[in-house]
Parts: structure tokens; C-alpha cells; sequence
């Protein structure tokens, strides 16, 4: 399975929706980069994905996005392959 990095916040209720969905998929570990803990990672979050908001996403080197983008994916059927590394 490829590795899951999430950019997240303590209070974010989409970061807590896209890991619900992301262990409810077979993830079992997700990387988290807490911006409110260390904000100088806001700043590396921007300069990869070009977005401010959280959660961004990514599975192995492929950014998803945000929550949205994330269950968009899913719905779509392209989660699972991504996740198995398809």
C-alpha cells in the first residue's frame, strides 16, 4: 500500500473526515504534518501543492488534494487503485 502524508490542523473537521475515510479504505498509518504545531510547514504545504487550506493530501508522490478532492476520488473508484499502488 502507498504511503498516505497528510498536511493537517488539531481543529480541522475536514482532516477528520479524510482520515475517517482513509482508515475506513485499509490505511492504517498516515503521515500527519501538524501546520499548527510547526507553521513553518504551512509555508512547504504551499510551495507543494500551491493550496492554503487543509488537509492536502497525498498518496505516495501523487498530491489528491483536499477532503473533497479525496472522497471525489473514491466515488470515482480511483482511490482504491491509488492506494494499491495501481
Amino acid at each position: 500500500m502507498n504511503a498516505v502524508k497528510m498536511y493537517t490542523t488539531l481543529v480541522c473537521p475536514y482532516c477528520q473526515r479524510a482520515k475517517m475515510l482513509l482508515k475506513q479504505r485499509g490505511v492504517e498509518h498516515i503521515e500527519e504534518v501538524r501546520i499548527d504545531q510547526d507553521p513553518s510547514q504551512r509555508e512547504v504545504m504551499i510551495a507543494l501543492t500551491g493550496r492554503r487550506t487543509v488537509p492536502q493530501i497525498f498518496i505516495g508522490e501523487t498530491h489528491v488534494g483536499g477532503c473533497d478532492d479525496l472522497i471525489a476520488l473514491d466515488q470515482r473508484g480511483g482511490l482504491m487503485p491509488l492506494l494499491q499502488g495501481a
